[in-house]
């Protein structure tokens, strides 16, 4: 009976060993490394310049099998570029006009089409500026002889401008003051080293330079909903990785990006 008994206790000891081995074998360390690889092409608005380099930053720690590059520009031309057949996954723009002209071109996967973040158009002088200028009317003053703002056909930012000039019927008054960029960020550049008087901008554009200061804000009602769509390329080669870092865009992380560089996330 004591041999019984002994048998008995061998027996559960050995049970509770090959179950601590069994359970140790299903914990042990796994491959957890991403799936998620290869090139992504990215087609972003000059004005994303700053937020996009650091959530580059922030998609590479999260995706290390991944090499991400990210053109800027103005909107319009990388638009035309995508539809000259470049070879881009993801477009993210400015306005929603040039995402619609690729949406109506049927060059997006629409399934990944949304409306991302807005905006607001400022006017801004250099930092040193003497002008007493403090909104958008005032643009006519003999102070400022030198107007820059993006070429309205294919920078966003010119487009939102010329909407705000027009509100306020100023358009015929101070059209031999203009001088047009290729992108936003260039107006800035003009503002900054005082090529030009003053400039129109994204207040995003104004919050990260040191080297402007902002004079007014166009009200709402002046010009078209400033909204950044963005969207997957249909034609993209590698669809998983460009959905994958356009839902990126839409995490918590990248909206703390965007706020910070004072975007307002949609």
């Amino acid at each position: 009976m004591k041999l019984f008994k002994r048998e008995i206790i061998l027996f559960a000891m050995l049970t509770i060993v090959f179950a601590m081995t069994g359970c140790q074998t299903s914990t042990a360390p796994t491959d957890t490394s991403s799936n998620i690889s290869g090139d992504i092409t990215v087609s972003a608005a000059a004005s994303l310049k700053d937020a996009m380099t650091e959530i580059q930053t922030l998609y590479k720690n999260e995706q290390p099998n991944t090499n991400l590059i990210v053109n800027f520009g103005a909107s319009g031309a990388l638009a035309q570029q995508i539809q000259q057949g470049a070879a881009v996954d993801v477009f993210v723009s400015a306005s929603t006009k040039d995402m619609t002209t690729l949406k109506d071109a049927q060059l997006l996967d629409y399934t990944t089409l949304k409306n991302l973040l807005g905006n607001e158009v400022v006017l801004i002088v250099p930092k040193d500026s003497t002008t007493s200028i403090n909104s958008f009317e005032q643009v006519i003053d003999p102070s400022i002889t030198k107007l820059g703002l993006g070429e309205p056909t294919t920078v966003p930012a010119g487009q939102y401008a010329v909407d705000v000039f027009t509100f306020y019927n100023m358009m015929d008054q101070i059209k031999d003051k203009i001088v047009y960029g290729k992108d936003v960020k260039e107006v800035l550049t003009w503002v900054e080293t005082g090529n030009v008087d003053a400039g129109v901008v994204y207040s995003t554009d104004a919050k990260a330079s040191s080297a402007v200061k902002v004079v007014a804000m166009a009200p709402a009602d002046s010009h078209k909903p400033i909204i950044y769509p963005a969207a997957v390329i249909k034609a993209s080669k590698n669809q998983e990785a460009a959905k994958d870092f356009n839902d990126f865009l839409s995490s918590d992380a990248a909206k703390a990006v965007f706020v910070k560089y004072g975007f307002t996330t949609l």
